[in-house]
């Protein structure tokens, strides 16, 4: 793996390096850390590198790997930069051959993850967005029970993620996270919905099975002086007829990431949250809910081969990122092999995930800007 972006100051660079070395699948061979040279090196000696494997950009990094023995170079990139570099450091990788990770949302704006996912199909390389709380064997647990039909007819979806931290004007002191995430010229034209509204949207689609057909929204800036919403709520019409609502805030003042999904048909429905994410409750009209947990024998096999330890021992936040990692890994492997990969290992995010989530984005933010009650979810 080479990475683009990470160096020192960065949070999800680190969260990203962790996934990836967790299985050991996967090995850190070279990076181009900062857009500012000194940082990237700087990262390099503190990761341990090869001082001709830490490079000053992304595209030098790039040229002077597809230059290198096959046996040597990096065979994927991971981009961990801010949302405005997302999209040329990826078609670059993708032009020369090399598979990507990209953390979310997929681009700055839906037109370039458009040209992006037109990019894909034509190498046929793999590519992984990291939408982390899919990654949770519950999650996919959960996927699984209603896929089965078991609920019946799915009438109403719920998804939530409330944090806090931006309850003041963080970015007035500095903050390197909280200035990027409220710059639009850096996040894009959404604030709490391009951060973690997309989770929420992805987390609602990925269990329900569901598409959206139609959004409104209600969109909030509740910081003085804040260029970008810091909060906002959705309803949603599904493509089977089923009504949703989707919220999310970073100024509900307390709140850490208590990412919630609740999903409910015609004959029961289930609940899953970040806060006790080993288990997955499933509800009932005539008898108790049960309780389903990670680490079990009986789960399904997307669960299984997501779970690393036997019940009891919790399994979180970077283990849900890592399972991402390793599937992916293991797809690139059977890609170089000319193997067909495990129904299981597809299982991870990719373009059409990416695609989505950037058209969510422009819709919901138009929505919320316009008097019309619904928006149809057409991009």
């Amino acid at each position: 793996m080479g990475m683009i972006g990470g160096g020192p100051g960065a949070f999800i660079g680190a969260v990203h390096r962790i996934a990836a070395a967790m299985d050991g699948e996967i090995e850190l061979v070279c990076g181009a850390f900062s857009s500012q040279k000194e940082k990237s090196h700087e990262a390099g000696i503190m990761l341990g590198l090869a001082k001709d494997r830490v490079y000053d950009s992304y595209e030098e990094m790039i040229l002077k790997e597809t230059q290198l023995p096959p046996e040597k170079r990096m065979e994927f990139v991971s981009i961990v930069t801010p949302n405005h570099v997302h999209f040329h450091p990826a078609k670059l990788a993708l032009e020369n051959g090399f598979h990507v990770v990209l953390d979310k949302p997929v681009t700055f704006n839906l037109t370039e993850a458009k040209e992006l996912k037109e990019l894909i199909k034509k190498t046929n390389l793999v590519f992984c967005l990291t939408h982390t709380y899919t990654g949770y064997p519950m999650v996919k647990e959960a996927r699984q029970q209603v896929l089965s039909g078991k609920f019946g007819k799915i009438r109403k979806v719920y998804a939530e993620y409330p944090q806090g931290w931006l309850s003041t004007n963080l970015e007035a002191n500095d903050n390197k996270q909280a200035s990027w995430r409220t710059d639009p010229s850096k996040s894009g034209i959404a604030g709490a919905m391009g951060d973690i509204g997309t989770h929420a949207f992805n987390l609602a689609e990925y269990v329900s099975g569901l598409t959206t057909s139609k959004i409104c929204a209600d969109i909030n800036i509740k910081v003085p002086g804040r260029k970008l919403d810091d909060d906002g709520a959705v309803l949603i019409k599904y493509d089977n007829g089923a009504s949703g609502v989707l919220f999310a805030t970073q100024i509900a003042a307390g709140e850490e990431n208590n990412v919630k999904i609740r999903v409910y048909g015609e004959k029961g429905g289930l609940e899953w949250k970040q806060e006790d994410a080993n288990s997955l409750i499933i509800k009932w009209p005539d008898k108790p809910n049960e309780i389903y947990r990670a680490g079990t024998g009986y789960l399904s096999s997307y669960a299984a081969h997501n779970c690393r330890t036997p019940a009891g021992h919790p399994e979180g936040y970077l283990e849900a990122f890592a399972n991402h990692y390793r599937n992916f890994s293991l797809c690139v492997k059977a890609s170089i092999e000319g193997n067909e990969p495990e129904k299981e290992w597809l299982d991870f995010p990719g373009i059409e995930d990416g695609v989505r989530g950037m058209a969510f984005i422009e819709l919901v933010i138009a929505s919320g800007n316009t008097e019309h009650k619904w928006t149809d979810f057409v991009f």
